[in-house]
């Protein structure tokens, strides 16, 4: 008996050991064409821990590679370049892995951002800790991507982009002006400060809540932890920072009524979000489960589709590329604060966050996906709009 088992257990170790050769042999194929080596010398090559990853890898796309990484099973030094690499190669279209159709049909047949659903992606990535996010970003605590073309830091990168869409709104002296999705108020607090206007931000996160209340503590700014859904009030300018990636395909139009709604008919609202440069594609797996639940990056399509019959399209900017110096400097806050917050978070989540922001600059650095400013309005300016020379 014991003779029997000893002999099965080698088969079986037999068995798995080809299935990890023959992976590695289609995975080693794949990554020639991204200049990537397995345990190369080089700091963008993927150093191999466990040769299970290349199977997980190609059983499960980036859900598995992700998994892989943040249980140890590989390492690479320089793990923005390598997905720069993989990305910019299209090797991951030749990747199609049959145990992640389900999540592709959720994603295109189910409407994951409802009333309801909108409320978790606060509850499990926005209030994480303020303390957190306070060590991460810069001092205004702007979680979106910084304007970069004269900039030499995160902060004057972040306050440039608020300037910058203080004068794509065209702000005047007693405005009321509507965020949705303010964050911890970083744009309300500039715009009053510098501007004289008065702001009401809607946020899902009860932590964004607090500390912006204190920020704003004397200033007329309001904070309300509310569904934009739920709202129907005039403004004489809408603003959207990094909110209508979760929205969600099944819920663009509907944005876009409430936004329509809430605006004067003289009024400006500028939208600001990362967008996908193909319509017909799913959330990615890894983010959708361990960092964004239900977000959804539209398309131009999408959003012109949504804003259509509602808005006049007055200026379309990509600075995209300026998201990849923003994730670097991001990255390189976390690195630093890590030892404050090790005990708390373990070793999984930081290599959990390390994966989200080197993964994500990586896909910036390769245009595999962009960040656009919108400027609409209803009826159209009368001569025009003239985008501010910034």
């Amino acid at each position: 008996m014991r003779d029997t088992l000893a002999r099965k257990n080698n088969q079986s170790e037999s068995r798995r050991a080809r299935h990890n050769d023959s992976a590695r042999r289609m995975v080693e194929s794949l990554l020639e064409h991204a200049d990537v080596r397995i345990d190369g010398e080089r700091p963008w090559d993927i150093q191999v821990h466990d040769p299970r990853v290349f199977e997980r890898a190609l059983t499960y796309g980036n859900l598995g590679l992700g998994e892989a990484y943040m249980d140890g099973w590989w390492d690479v030094e320089w793990l923005d370049e390598f997905f720069h690499r993989i990305l910019a190669s299209g090797i991951e279209d030749q990747i199609r892995p049959m145990r992640l159709a389900l999540h592709a049909l959720r994603a295109r047949l189910l409407n994951l951002q409802t009333s309801r659903k909108a409320w978790e992606v606060g509850e499990s990535h926005y209030d994480l800790g303020n303390d957190f996010y306070e060590a991460m970003l810069d001092r205004r605590m702007t979680y979106t991507c910084g304007y970069w073309r004269d900039a030499e830091d995160l902060d004057s990168a972040q306050e440039a982009k608020l300037e910058l869409l203080c004068r794509k709104l065209q702000l005047e002296p007693g405005m009321r002006v509507l965020d949705i999705g303010c964050g911890w108020g970083s744009f309300m607090k500039y715009a009053v400060e510098h501007y004289g206007v008065e702001c009401v931000g809607l946020t899902i996160s009860e932590e964004q809540v607090t500390r912006g209340r204190e920020a704003c503590q004397g200033l007329p700014v309001e904070f309300r932890q509310q569904d934009y859904r739920e709202l129907d009030e005039t403004f004489e300018r809408i603003v959207s920072v990094g909110m209508f990636e979760h929205v969600g395909r099944k819920n663009h139009e509907t944005f876009m009524e409430v936004a329509e709604r809430c605006l004067s008919v003289d009024g400006i609202f500028v939208l600001h979000t990362i967008g996908k440069n193909e319509t017909h594609t799913t959330p990615d797996p890894w983010i959708d489960k361990y960092i964004f639940p239900n977000g959804d990056l539209p398309s131009l399509v999408q959003i012109g589709n949504a804003a259509e019959g509602r808005f006049v399209t007055e200026d379309l900017h990509n600075f995209g590329a300026d998201y990849d110096r923003t994730l670097m400097a991001w990255h390189q806050n976390f690195e630093a604060a890590w030892p404050r917050f090790r005990e708390t978070y373990g070793e999984r989540f930081y290599r959990m966050w390390r994966y989200y922001l080197l993964s994500c600059a990586g896909a910036f650095r390769a245009r595999d996906i962009q960040l656009w400013q919108f400027v609409f309005t209803r009826k159209g300016l009368p001569g025009g709009y003239r985008r501010p020379d910034m």
